[in-house]
């Protein structure tokens, strides 16, 4: 480090001016829309928000055919997956988002993720079972959303102009179903722990309302 230091002809850096003067100068970039989260008054002109970062994985995805020919068959589905986050009792989750479904008239995608969904005693045709497709592609053929509020999720869900009811599990989660919620374009989150079939349904009637 020294070396490069005499190489480059750099000047030393002082302790002040290492910890304390030089961060202040630094620009900053927030990476979540300054339409779900605007960016706070008394931040100063190279502190900005500047939207959320998109993976392009739809490009280069290639759909099962099951898929695909299930999506075609009928109206656009809800999608409902709560990612690489485990559930408690996967199979009452699983009953009530199939009840939720038959009882407002709806087609639904349940993402078994990591959490165990999807165990049916028997199948039904206005569900499919989804092991892993990206969200850019999937969320633009899907009606509303049903997620665990994860940043890039929430972020995915609102880019593909879909209603979003959060379910937070932990973290930051409540804070991206609160502000969904706020915007407008999603009903109060539902803690995970607080998950029923009214307020599934209840859920559900709000986004397609």
């Amino acid at each position: 480090m020294i070396l490069g230091r005499k190489k480059l002809k750099l000047r030393p850096v002082t302790y002040l001016s290492g910890s304390s003067s030089s961060p202040l100068d630094v620009p900053y970039g927030y990476l979540w829309s300054p339409h779900l989260v605007p960016k706070p008054k008394d931040w100063g002109p190279k502190i900005d928000v500047v939207g959320f970062c998109f993976l392009d994985l739809a490009s280069s995805y290639e759909p099962p055919a099951s898929l695909v020919e299930w999506l075609e068959v009928g109206t656009e589905p809800i999608y409902i997956g709560f990612g690489s986050l485990p559930v408690q009792e996967p199979e009452k989750m699983t009953e009530i988002i199939v009840q939720a479904l038959e009882r407002t008239g709806q087609r639904g995608i349940i993402n078994k993720g990591w959490g165990g969904l999807g165990n049916l005693a028997e199948p039904k045709d206005f569900v499919y079972l989804l092991d892993n497709c990206p969200h850019d592609w999937l969320f633009l053929r899907c009606a509303a959303v049903v997620h665990h509020g994860g940043a890039g999720t929430t972020a995915a869900g609102l880019k593909a102009a879909c209603p979003t009811t959060v379910v937070p599990f932990f973290g930051d989660q409540p804070f991206w179903g609160e502000r969904v919620h706020a915007r407008g374009v999603g009903p109060p989150p539902i803690p995970v722990d607080e998950f029923s079939l009214e307020k599934l349904v209840a859920a559900i009637q709000f986004m397609l309302n």
